[in-house]
């Protein structure tokens, strides 16, 4: 990665002044900063996965599933609106949710009451900054993420979700898209 320019910096998406270090950092190293993306996965300590049903979730179930994820998006879009906003020009701020986000489903009410809070954040920051020519998105991930490299066609694979990146990154301020939702063709699309 390094090699073709990139640099990891450790980033607490919750904290905003540690984003806009971040991206302070990365403009003081490398120059303009033209796209930032939130690819954090904050989401619950409580099992089971999505928070179970409401009846046996556990006493910390909604605050494991709504804070972090909501607080981690509004740490990153606050920041980068900002920094975005003093630096002038256009620019692409993308968030990354999961399929929850769209609906609630029996087992995964809680991470949908996060997921819910993190799209809501995200169509604001995209209203209030459009006409900055600053692009916010949401990229809707409704698919388990393959980390293997793999080809199952249930699954999404890293390289088409950045493709999906680099598209709402190279999008026109004439024609914006603020909300991309990819499904694999393997996995369950419910309109």
């Amino acid at each position: 990665m390094r090699n073709a320019g990139a640099q990891a910096l450790e980033v607490d998406v919750t904290d905003q002044a540690s984003v806009l270090t971040a991206l302070q950092h990365l403009a003081t190293s490398h120059g303009r900063v033209d796209l930032a993306v939130n690819a954090a996965s904050p989401y619950g300590g409580s099992r089971p996965f999505g928070g179970g049903p409401l009846a046996r979730a556990a006493p910390t179930g909604l605050t494991d599933w709504t804070t972090l994820p909501v607080s981690g998006a509004f740490g990153f879009l606050s920041a980068c609106a900002s920094f975005m906003s003093a630096q002038g020009g256009p620019s692409t701020i993308v968030q990354l949710t999961g399929g929850s986000a769209r609906r609630g489903m029996p087992g995964r009410g809680l991470w949908a009451a996060g997921s819910f809070g993190v799209r809501a954040l995200t169509q604001a920051a995209a209203s209030e900054l459009r006409d900055q020519q600053i692009h916010v998105a949401l990229l809707i991930v409704d698919a388990v993420i393959d980390r293997s490299g793999g080809d199952d066609l249930a699954t999404a694979d890293q390289g088409s979700l950045a493709d999906a990146v680099a598209y709402l990154a190279e999008q026109s301020p004439r024609a914006m898209t603020h909300e991309l939702q990819v499904t694999p063709a393997g996995d369950n699309w419910t309109p």
